[in-house]
């Protein structure tokens, strides 16, 4: 079972049809919407300030999300496709958006609807990115605009695939019982 703290009379909540993989570890100033998954070894650290999550999303295994005390949060639209090792540090992500492997969003960063940020980029604090484009590169730079409903198609199937992947597990524990 996944490692749920309160921490400064904040107890994270979590919404229905939620994956939590046995590692995850969710603490303080947590809201999670529903239909999401959060994968091995996720640490959504809500200690110092708010991390708010929509439906629908995908964090997956190894990311890190945190903020800045009394200074930033985190804001997460729905349908959100969080890649591996991904650190978010008090930023605002929004509808649709993909963050690739390994990247790095900083605080104060907005990342418009359906944008994807390249993996291993690194999102400098207070960069705006565009609706619909594409930032790669450290610091991330934008690379393109991409057609909005090839864009919606791609990260939405990803967050769809999750929420697929997140079903095997929920299969097992039903086989174990």
């Amino acid at each position: 079972m996944a490692l749920i703290k309160s921490v400064r009379g904040f107890t994270p909540q979590i919404g229905k049809d939620t994956f939590l993989a046995e590692n995850a570890t969710i603490v303080g100033d947590v809201v999670v919407g529903e239909g999401c998954s959060i994968w091995f070894n996720a640490v959504l650290r809500g200690d110092v300030n708010s991390i708010r999550i929509g439906n629908g999303v995908n964090i997956q295994d190894g990311s890190v999300l945190h903020t800045l005390y009394e200074k930033s949060t985190i804001e997460i639209g729905d349908n959100v496709s969080i890649g591996h090792n991904v650190t978010i540090h008090g930023a605002r992500i929004e509808d649709g958006a993909l963050i690739g492997m390994g990247a790095v969003v900083l605080d104060h960063a907005v990342v418009g609807e359906g944008a994807i940020i390249a993996a291993g980029s690194v999102v400098l604090s207070k960069t705006v990115v565009e609706p619909g484009s594409i930032y790669a590169g450290v610091p991330a730079k934008f690379v393109k605009k991409v057609d909005p409903e090839q864009a919606k198609e791609i990260n939405q199937k990803i967050a769809n695939n999750y929420h697929m992947y997140a079903s095997w597990y929920t299969e097992e524990e039903n086989i174990d019982e």
